[in-house]
């Protein structure tokens, strides 16, 4: 006898209720999304259908499953292309669409090991991942256009700053103000990451302009170690803070005591091995495929006619797309706290992670790097900080402040293609 399966009613973030019908027998029961959302298991029915196989009807499964597939591949394929790419060359077009797919599925694994290992200590791996895929692309793009390699992590982390403070923000407050009219969310916490955010961008950005022990906008060795350590302790005590001491202050209003039924169960060991592997496997292939698309995207750039700071914007869009569909899917669903978390997140693990990983490697093979923005990226950079700091002042927001950071951003885009 056939079982079906019809959604009924949504419980919360993680379970959706369902009825089953067996002839003229109707039972309920739940589907659990386990690991971030992403792996699906049907609680067993009781009474007769414990040991029969189910069968139901959900497009949400299908697409839930198709993806757990395709990110479980992506690592497999990239690092295969990875290795052939060093004994043949392979088409960019194929290489670039592998590498966007071994990037979403290093940030995915990422995920989910930082779900199993738990907090504070998940945050740290899954920023210390995407670092180490931001870094990746940066060196190897640097050693393949040695002319552009003084500023191309300037470009890349002031490029992903603007996007996530304009681009990304923007279509989070829009579209969950046009779904839901008005949001709100802690100030409290948001505040907190909007300061940190403000020194780590002044600091790495604006003040080399100003310093005279070297001319022109770079730090000497000393200094730029000095900036390192304070990034990394700035980014530090913020995520100690974000994750331990005063993690309530990141939560929605009102869920501060009932976290732990906000999140779903963690994945198990075998599977977060697996995904650790599979990381591993994710980052080998995006440093390869990067070296190896990187003359055809420098030759692109030339033909268009683009400035150097376009490949910052490509680098910096590729890095936070991953993480910003899931921020744009919380703020839909009426989860702007989290969204703005993710975002801001974001930011200072660009800020505070990248920047020490490259004046590292900067002090240790002696190639100096250019921090310092000029004008017209620092007037934006201020500009951004500012608007970001009154829209978010008040705890609510509305279609207004979506909408003048997504004007923000396209005033960044164009100044940057039209200097």
């Amino acid at each position: 006898m056939g079982v079906t399966a019809c959604p009924c009613a949504v419980a919360d973030g993680r379970d959706r209720t369902f009825t089953a019908a067996t002839g003229d027998q109707r039972r309920t029961f739940r589907l659990s999304r386990i690991g971030g959302g992403r792996n699906a298991r049907l609680a067993r029915l009781k009474a007769g259908l414990a040991r029969r196989p189910l069968q139901y009807n959900s497009p949400m499964i299908a697409k839930l499953r198709l993806a757990d597939r395709t990110n479980d591949l992506m690592p497999i394929i990239g690092f295969v292309a990875a290795l052939a790419s060093l004994a043949m060359p392979l088409s960019p077009w194929f290489v670039a669409v592998i590498l966007a797919g071994a990037v979403v599925a290093a940030v995915h694994h990422a995920e989910v090991i930082a779900h199993r290992v738990g907090e504070p200590f998940g945050t740290l791996i899954l920023a210390l991942a995407v670092t180490v895929i931001e870094v990746g692309l940066i060196l190897t793009l640097m050693q393949a256009e040695p002319d552009k390699a003084q500023t191309l992590a300037r470009d890349t982390v002031f490029a992903a700053v603007m996007v996530i403070l304009n681009l990304l923000m923007g279509l989070c407050l829009l579209s969950g103000a046009i779904r839901h009219h008005e949001q709100r969310f802690q100030r409290t916490g948001i505040g907190a990451a909007l300061a940190t955010l403000t020194v780590l961008t002044i600091v790495t950005l604006v003040l080399p302009n100003f310093t005279s022990s070297v001319p022109g906008p770079f730090y000497s060795a000393t200094q730029l170690g000095f900036v390192a350590a304070v990034s990394l302790v700035l980014y530090g005590t913020f995520a100690l803070i974000q994750t331990v001491r005063h993690r309530d202050y990141f939560l929605p209003d009102g869920e501060a005591q009932d976290e732990a039924d906000a999140h779903a169960a963690p994945p198990g060991a075998r599977r977060a091995a697996a995904s650790g592997v599979l990381l591993l496997a994710s980052l080998f292939a995006v440093v390869l495929l990067a070296k190896a698309v990187s003359p055809v995207i420098g030759a692109l750039l030339a033909d268009w006619g683009a400035p150097p700071a376009v490949l910052g914007v490509l680098i910096a869009a590729l890095i936070l797309a991953p993480e910003g569909l899931a921020a744009v899917r919380a703020a839909k669903a009426d989860r702007l706290q989290t969204s703005l978390n993710l975002a801001l997140g974001s930011a200072l693990a660009t800020i505070g992670l990248t920047i020490p990983a490259v004046a590292i490697l900067s002090i240790a093979i002696d190639l100096p790097i250019g921090l310092g923005l000029d004008a017209k990226s620092t007037v934006l950079l201020f500009l951004s900080l500012i608007v970001a700091s009154q829209t978010l002042a008040n705890g609510r927001t509305t279609v207004l402040q979506g909408v003048i950071h997504l004007m923000l951003f396209a005033i960044y885009l164009f100044t940057t293609f039209v200097p």
